[in-house]
């Protein structure tokens, strides 16, 4: 149904007005046919927030229904503010990553801790409860000499903000920061990525909807008053970052983290009266975002008096509170006449729960202020007719330049040497000094903490089975090769959680990317997703959430491709979870891995050892075999539940040596092995057998007795090879064929690894 046109025509709508929202001159002529006479200016504002990127995707829609869940969700019932994943025992996990990289470039505390509340809300508005939360940052170059030094000095600022920013909402919030991985690199600086994911618990027969029903049910708006912050800040993140990034720090919004602690609260306990019908967080774009999206789901329409509103300041307009991105609040629909039960929870929380409106069964959503209708619009024209756009992709040149790269020139630099530049570079030092900062163990569930092992878990209260929880990235990989790095992306973060015990059952994604009307950056989004595609297909790891972020770029180009994976593991007994090392006892080292193409540069394609030993990103990565990457996991599952293994950890970034050298930091024991007759022997270069980066290779321990038995339990297409034992000497030694390749002290690797971020963000 169209709106009927009682609204004053607006005969000072110029260019500059609806370009200035980031409407193009197209959309705004759709936006005329579409409603068959000239928008209000609050119309204009609600089209554009939902026709942004950040909310409708118009770039990236085609590309995701490569996603078989998204596809389905897009062809069926919509999405829903966060994806399940059924465990067992009635028990469902609701997971999703968002972004907020642009707000944290420009105010990086409120920032990042917004985009933390953010992800929680919409987790708790599905009906669950949130357990953990994780994330995954990437900034420009901290350490002296990375780039021009007033870069290096805001490239720390950020970091340490944006850090603060984290722990300070979450710490408050009452929800454990449990995993999460930092990575530097010179074409983050302007632009950093700030990637939270947020993890909760529910009943799958507790699930709510954020679909609205019922002609005549009350909408009621639930949280914080609303101010004039974050006002078009969809918009915001639907664009380059410019040199007036401190013009638009009204577009980011403020947090009050223990105000979102007692909306959780309230909320849920508002869930169980069954007296909501509906209920959606008002994220980007607020007010209309929650009122449209609501609407169009439930094939509805809402009417609202936007006077009984609250709100921090009474000259709002009716363009600023529909626009609004102010933080903590809510929107929900009840049953017509059970509305005070739900009032009455949140007023006991000490939250306002006002109704603003009810349901209509027209299909519009007609917004009032001062007795003035201000907007009336089709939902489903904002929420389902955004237009999309697809660019001719165009393969960079640089692409077939890594494919010809040659080792030829690349000298061997002597294996200490290269070990002690990459275990003290910033993107692979350890992040103690981070994550230190963060609350891991609040609500007493987590098991495995953050730098025990290659995922965190959690065992969660109701039932004996764990959740292994890892979001990982790796730009490099995927800028060089994008189709094989979109598939490590996946395969590593499902080998990290296996590692710990878990079973990869799903999985969410963060995709950040450049401008995505670059031929060449839309070339890498599309290749990267088609690769997380199909291993996700193969891994059995449905994406069931995400979130896409592009316009990341600053003065240097676009953002390295830096497509993010969740996954998540379960675990039958979460008592039986390992880390990645073993303080106790004897434990006999193994490699488990599978016959693979090892490359055309032997591991050292789009390698840590090329980047940071030699300053060289070049060459691909070496593909990841799936179907046996999906076997090695259920392996490592099985393994871990039948108690066999000790300790596990991958060989990923920083190869064979680096792993070994964490293995033993981790065991704070020594470690001694010798390399004979394994997957090594075809390599020609002594540092790509220490620092080759290859798929499917996992080091596990194992107690002696059972050393003998352990190639017995490979099934098919897995192989092993004893590599050596940990022992109570302080060095790490590792021989190959009775030959010293690297020989290096215990104290000399923990000064290594653990020294770099301290020293440099310590000042």
């Amino acid at each position: 149904m169209k709106p009927k046109a009682i609204l004053k025509r607006m005969d000072a709508i110029t260019p500059d007005v609806y370009l200035s929202m980031g409407l193009t001159e197209s959309e705004f002529q759709k936006i005329l046919t579409l409603m068959g006479r000239t928008p209000t200016l609050t119309e204009i504002g609600m089209f554009a927030v939902m026709w942004s990127e950040h909310c409708g995707y118009k770039y990236s829609r085609p590309i995701l229904r490569y996603f078989k869940k998204y596809r389905d969700a897009l062809d069926g019932e919509g999405l829903e503010n966060a994806g399940i994943i059924p465990i067992g025992d009635g028990l469902g996990i609701v997971m999703k990553v968002e972004s907020h990289n642009h707000p944290s470039a420009v105010e990086p505390y409120q920032g990042a801790a917004t985009g933390v509340g953010g992800i929680i809300r919409d987790i708790f508005t599905m009906g669950a409860r949130p357990i953990a939360g994780l994330n995954s940052l990437r900034f420009g170059p901290i350490h002296e000499g990375g780039a021009e030094s007033e870069v290096v000095l805001r490239n720390r600022y950020l970091c340490e903000h944006v850090v603060a920013g984290i722990g300070g909402y979450g710490n408050c919030v009452g929800v454990p920061t449990v995993a999460g991985e930092v990575a530097f690199h010179p074409r983050y600086s302007g632009n950093p990525l700030v990637n939270a994911m947020a993890v909760g618990i529910v009943k799958i027969d507790e699930v709510t909807t954020a679909g609205a029903a019922g002609e005549g049910n009350p909408v009621i708006y639930l949280g914080s008053a609303t101010g004039k912050d974050g006002i078009h800040g969809a918009t915001f993140a639907s664009d380059a970052l410019g040199a007036e990034n401190e013009d638009k720090r009204p577009n980011v919004q403020i947090g009050d983290p223990f105000a979102e602690k007692l909306l959780i609260e309230a909320t849920l306990e508002a869930l169980k009266t069954g007296a909501i019908q509906s209920i959606q967080d008002m994220g980007a774009a607020g007010l209309t975002c929650s009122t449209v999206e609501m609407s169009s789901k439930g094939e509805v329409g809402m009417d609202v008096n936007l006077d009984l509103v609250p709100m921090r300041e009474s000259d709002m307009s009716a363009y600023e509170l529909m626009l609004s991105e102010s933080q903590e609040r809510m929107l929900c629909v009840a049953f017509k006449g059970r509305e005070q039960e739900v009032i009455s929870v949140f007023e006991k929380w000490g939250l306002k729960a006002v109704v603003i409106g009810h349901v209509t069964p027209n299909g519009l959503v007609t917004v009032r202020r001062h007795g003035k209708i201000e907007a009336q619009v089709v939902a489903s024209q904002l929420a389902d007719e955004c237009p999309t756009y697809t660019v001719i992709p165009e393969e960079p040149g640089y692409y077939r330049a890594a494919e010809s790269f040659s080792l030829d020139d690349v000298p061997v630099t002597p294996a200490e040497e290269a070990l002690s530049k990459l275990m003290s570079a910033p993107s692979l030092a350890s992040k103690e000094w981070i994550f230190r900062q963060y609350d891991s163990q609040v609500q007493t569930q987590t098991s495995l903490p953050p730098g025990q092992g290659d995922a965190a878990v959690l065992a969660p209260r109701g039932t004996d089975k764990g959740l292994a929880l890892k979001i990982d990235g790796n730009s490099r990989w995927v800028y060089l090769n994008p189709y094989v790095g979109g598939q490590l992306a996946v395969a590593e973060a499902c080998r990290n959680v296996a590692c710990t015990g878990g079973l990869p059952v799903g999985a969410t994604d963060g995709l950040n990317f450049g401008n995505p009307t670059y031929p060449h950056v839309y070339w890498q989004f599309e290749r990267a997703v088609k690769g997380i595609a199909d291993a996700c297909e193969i891994m059995q790891t449905p994406v069931v959430s995400g979130n896409v972020s592009f316009y990341n770029e600053s003065d240097l180009g676009e953002v390295p491709p830096t497509p993010l994976i969740g996954i998540l593991g379960i675990l039958n007994h979460a008592s039986r979870r390992i880390g990645m090392g073993s303080t106790l006892g004897q434990v006999d080292l193994h490699l488990v891995w599978y016959e693979n193409d090892l490359g055309l540069h032997q591991g050292l394609g789009a390698s840590s050892y090329l980047a940071e030993v030699h300053g060289i990103e070049s060459g691909w990565p070496v593909a990841p075999n799936l179907p046996l990457e999906r076997v090695l996991c259920e392996w490592l599952a099985s393994q871990v539940d039948q108690q066999r293994l000790k300790l596990a950890h991958d060989v990923s970034e920083g190869g064979l040596a680096f792993c070994l050298a964490e293995i033993a930091l981790a065991s704070e024991r020594g470690l001694e092995v010798n390399l004979q007759n394994g997957p090594w022997d075809p390599l020609t270069r002594p540092d790509s057998v220490l620092f080759g980066e290859f798929p499917g290779w996992v080091v596990v321990g194992v107690d002696p007795d059972d050393t003998a038995a352990l190639s017995g339990t490979l099934p098919p297409g897995l192989r092993s090879n004893q590599l050596g034992r940990l022992t109570s000497q302080e060095w790490l030694l590792i021989r190959q064929n009775d030959q010293i390749l690297l020989q290096t002290g215990q104290e000399t690797l923990y000064h290594w690894h653990n020294s770099c971020i301290p020293q440099v963000l310590w000042h």
